[in-house]
């Protein structure tokens, strides 16, 4: 069978790609847009092949790699179909599209369905608004080597265009899952996981706690922080200390301070 080739903007399947970019739809499908040559080749080295990509040769800034991954994604059995330049820029959302779009399944787990390592470290972020924070977490996570990213009572879903965009694609590479609060708490007292909270009302200099056990690092939204409930049912509470007259960093900023002074405990111990 010949492949397929749109070259009409007005096709519905085009109109279906540019519905992927609201919330409602994603979640009713279960799908989301991937858009980029380094966003879906990072999902499909960590062995998630799209449902359908989409590509456009006019558009490659890499002929051979882009090449390669319509290639890749055709022999593992996704759909592949060409788009001319104004179909293709009216599904795109990014400024300068590289030729690439690919329709993936949410990324996204049960809690119960995680795995974890020996010794459990995993970044939790509760009712985070900000896609770019999320994806720069997520970027953080998968550098650290983090087991698993929780969302507790999401404003932002995982799926989002520019969570995948922020995270360079690693929320497919980096186990993530949604929960309740109640659900978390439950979870992670089953399994022996100390969670450790972000805030700045506190006397505990995040420096001074121990992460070399199995522990939550828990971050919260960038205009309030972490919830009272959250706060309470944290075993130790951190600040980051602050020479300014803020009292508070970005999100993802107050998470990757943290993360990495759990990883620099972390490697002191294994060595």
């Amino acid at each position: 069978m010949a492949e397929l080739h749109i070259t009409s903007a007005a096709n519905p399947r085009v109109k279906s790609l540019v519905a992927l970019r609201r919330r409602r739809v994603r979640d009713a499908e279960g799908r989301t847009l991937v858009d980029g040559v380094a966003e879906t080749a990072l999902a499909v080295e960590a062995g998630v092949l799209p449902v359908a990509l989409y590509y456009c040769p006019e558009l490659f800034t890499d002929a051979a790699g882009s090449g390669a991954l319509v290639s890749r994604a055709r022999h593992a059995g996704s759909e592949v179909i060409r788009l001319s330049r104004e179909p293709f820029d009216k599904a795109s959302y990014r400024e300068g599209p590289d030729g690439i779009l690919a329709v993936f399944s949410t990324p996204g787990r049960e809690l119960t369905a995680l795995t974890l390592s020996a010794m459990p470290f995993l970044l939790v972020c509760e009712r985070i608004e900000k896609p770019g924070n999320l994806g720069a977490m997520l970027r953080t996570a998968e550098a650290a080597g983090v087991d698993a990213v929780i969302a507790v009572d999401p404003v932002t879903d995982w799926g989002n265009p520019n969570v995948v965009r922020a995270s360079k694609g690693t929320v497919f590479s980096v186990p993530v899952a949604t929960a309740t609060r109640a659900e978390l708490a439950s979870w992670l007292a089953d399994r022996g996981i100390s969670m450790v909270a972000t805030t700045p009302d506190t006397d505990e200099v995040h420096t001074e706690v121990d992460y070399r056990g199995p522990v939550a690092i828990a971050v919260g939204a960038e205009s309030v922080g972490l919830t009272p409930e959250a706060l309470a049912m944290a075993d130790q509470c951190v600040r980051i200390p602050m020479a300014g007259k803020v009292n508070s960093l970005n999100a993802a900023t107050a998470a990757a301070i943290v993360v990495y002074e759990a990883v620099r405990q972390r490697s002191v111990h294994r060595h």
